[in-house]
């Protein structure tokens, strides 16, 4: 009996023990920029694409794996950090007839809306702000993978994410016909969790 009551115990502290644990939480992720990539294409002539990237960008996240819908992003890049492998474009886009860098220094995003669409991809929909012009933006995302990094011990999660947009809608209209519209943007995301 006394053998009974004391298995019948615990397996009552076993199952209470195992209900406190309860499901995963949320964690907040800071944007590693060494690990991390914001790089876009624009047509040139037809010829070819001028490939561009940000050097200079930063933000934070809200992510768990168990219900994306929930999550966060808030995303800041610096226009005078992208570079296009030309100082004299690079020079040129930050005037007033491109990013007007001076009125407008950053570019945000915040995501307004998170989708599943299936095992490790989903979408977010966003407020993008370029120019002191904001519109709705999607971004297709792949979720690569969370963990421990063997380095630091730090966890970590990885996203892959890209989209395009037009840049005549932020009022970037210059040259239009001779160099696209249309911006192709590819993002590889690492986040630190604090």
């Amino acid at each position: 009996m006394i053998k009974l009551a004391c298995a019948y115990i615990g397996s009552v502290l076993i199952i209470a023990a195992a209900l406190s644990i309860g499901p995963a939480q949320a964690r907040t992720y800071d944007i590693d920029i060494v690990h991390s990539n914001i790089v876009f294409f624009i047509d040139h002539l037809g010829f070819s694409r001028v490939v561009g990237v940000a050097r200079d960008f930063g933000g934070s996240f809200e992510f768990d794996p168990a219900k994306p819908e929930a999550s966060s992003l808030d995303v800041t890049v610096k226009v005078e950090s992208i570079a296009t492998n030309n100082k004299q474009r690079d020079s040129d886009i930050q005037g007033a007839d491109w990013f007007n860098a001076s009125e407008f220094p950053d570019i945000t995003f915040a995501g307004t809306e998170y989708m599943r669409t299936g095992e490790k991809t989903g979408k977010i929909v966003g407020d993008l702000t370029i120019a002191g012009i904001t519109q709705s933006a999607t971004l297709d995302v792949t979720f690569n993978r969370e963990g421990e990094n063997p380095w630091d011990n730090s966890q970590v999660v990885g996203f892959s994410a890209e989209t395009t947009i037009k840049r005549s809608d932020f009022g970037l209209k210059t040259a239009l016909g001779m160099i696209g519209d249309d911006v192709k943007l590819y993002i590889e995301i690492e986040g630190r969790g604090r």
